[in-house]
């Protein structure tokens, strides 16, 4: 078994400012014929930034697919050849006015690999000193601390149901007590 699929064909049919989408004929390994719906995206970046105080840095945003107010990592997305870590320390300076140093990944995120391509590279940091936020014009957040063991619990809780945070602050909760950062 070699858990492979050819693509035989590919037809995009949207390509917007942020997704394209596509449709693609494929083969399946036992010969059979499908098709697969791809969203394309650039993907994108999450910091956990942990102040001296063991705080996470968050922000509240109305986050308009979901028609709420959902609470995040300070995260964005990347431009077609930007490097993940500078974008990501962009983010955090632009959303929080924080600035970091000691930064280190946390790996890669498939948020939803059955149909879309998009990777978050996750990173942590800690705070060194705040400057001034500067959100883009079309950006609207309130930023927030919370403690690292609060920030666990509100996961556990069902209360950050971002999965781009949720693994960012589980992995850092258990890299600080394994001592690691």
């Amino acid at each position: 078994m070699e858990l492979f699929e050819k693509t035989l064909n590919s037809k995009e049919i949207y390509d917007g400012r942020v997704i394209k989408v596509t449709v693609d004929e494929i083969e399946l390994e036992n010969g059979h014929k499908s098709t697969r719906e791809v969203v394309g995206h650039p993907g994108g970046v999450c910091i956990a930034a942990l102040t001296k105080d063991d705080e996470l840095l968050f922000v509240r945003q109305f986050r308009y697919p979901y028609k709420e107010v959902v609470l995040e990592l300070p995260a964005g997305k990347l431009e077609k050849g930007q490097n993940p870590l500078e974008n990501g320390k962009r983010e955090l300076e632009e959303e929080t006015g924080a600035i970091g140093s000691g930064y280190c990944s946390l790996g890669k995120l498939y948020p939803s690999p059955g149909y879309c391509q998009e990777i978050i590279h996750l990173y942590f940091c800690r705070v060194e000193k705040f400057a001034n936020a500067n959100p883009d014009e079309d950006e609207f957040l309130k930023v927030e601390k919370i403690p690292l063991d609060t920030a666990v619990e509100m996961v556990l809780n069902n209360q950050i149901p971002d999965a781009k945070s949720q693994t960012a602050i589980l992995k850092t909760a258990m890299l600080k007590k394994l001592g690691r950062i």
